[in-house]
């Protein structure tokens, strides 16, 4: 009579950016969560101090993920390293999950080329939380049923790219999904010209046809989206808010255990959510 199975090897994830507001707790959900290890924990700006979690202390290089034999890293770092980090991942066998943006379209080609040929694959998302997930895909559904799509995104202060990339991508759906309708339907788009004498410096970025962006960056916020669409006699309210960066860690922790069944590079969490 054969024993129970052997308990499966926890996944062993190394985090980039560990001393950051976001990397310290990434650390702490990773190291809270059975089935995942916390091996490493990198931050090239802060080398040599301390995370608080399991002993471990942050290096300068990105090295020492191979050899603490990572097989996830987990980057909240800033847009200027994690592409570099990315691509270093994808030449080195890691899979990796990336919650940092602003690096732009050719960033993602590139991370797209790079994880194409495997072993590795790679997770990005411009938001981690459920919620947040939920009302982009919500505002998308709702889109060509209304004229005009605005949105505004407000943050804590230390933010560094704006507009933030979970309202790019909002925006780029609400677009794509209202473009869809027009194509079916023909409608006149009531949203196309501004009113007369509206100053355009004070209708936020155009970031995708019809749909302005207002970015707020505000001490004391962590991270908040209001989707507002309107139609005659009627506004539709969707609003997310990130409380606390607690809110991020379920989505971290279900990218980290399905990155490495997802081929190449996966952009979003709705294909994880099945939605």
């Amino acid at each position: 009579m054969s024993g129970p199975a052997p308990a499966a090897s926890p996944v062993r994830v190394a985090v980039l950016g560990a001393m950051g507001r976001m990397g310290q707790a990434v650390c702490r959900a990773v190291d809270a969560e059975v089935g995942l290890a916390l091996v490493a924990a990198v931050d090239s700006g802060r080398p040599g101090e301390p995370v608080g979690v399991g002993g471990l202390v942050s290096a300068a290089s990105p090295g020492v993920l191979l050899d603490a034999g990572a097989q996830v890293a987990v980057d909240f770092t800033v847009p200027a390293a994690a592409l570099p980090n990315a691509l270093w991942c994808a030449g080195h066998g890691l899979h990796c999950v990336v919650g940092t943006t602003g690096f732009g379209a050719e960033g993602l080609e590139a991370m797209r080329a790079a994880f194409a040929p495997g072993p590795a694959n790679c997770i990005v998302a411009p938001n981690f939380a459920i919620g947040a997930v939920l009302m982009m895909r919500f505002a998308e559904m709702a889109a060509p049923w209304f004229d005009a799509v605005e949105i505004v995104e407000l943050h804590h202060d230390g933010k560094l790219d704006a507009p933030s990339g979970t309202s790019l991508l909002t925006a780029q759906r609400v677009a794509a999904a209202r473009g869809a309708a027009a194509r079916r339907t023909a409608p006149a788009d009531a949203a196309a010209d501004p009113a007369p004498g509206a100053e355009p410096a004070a209708r936020g970025q155009a970031v995708a046809p019809g749909v302005h962006v207002h970015s707020v960056r505000l001490r004391g916020l962590v991270a908040h989206q209001e989707v507002l669409l309107g139609t005659a006699g009627q506004v539709l309210t969707l609003r997310h808010d990130s409380l606390d960066r607690a809110s991020f860690m379920p989505g971290v922790v279900l990218a980290v255990r399905e990155v490495p069944g997802r081929r190449g590079l996966t952009v979003g969490l709705e294909s994880l959510l099945g939605l």
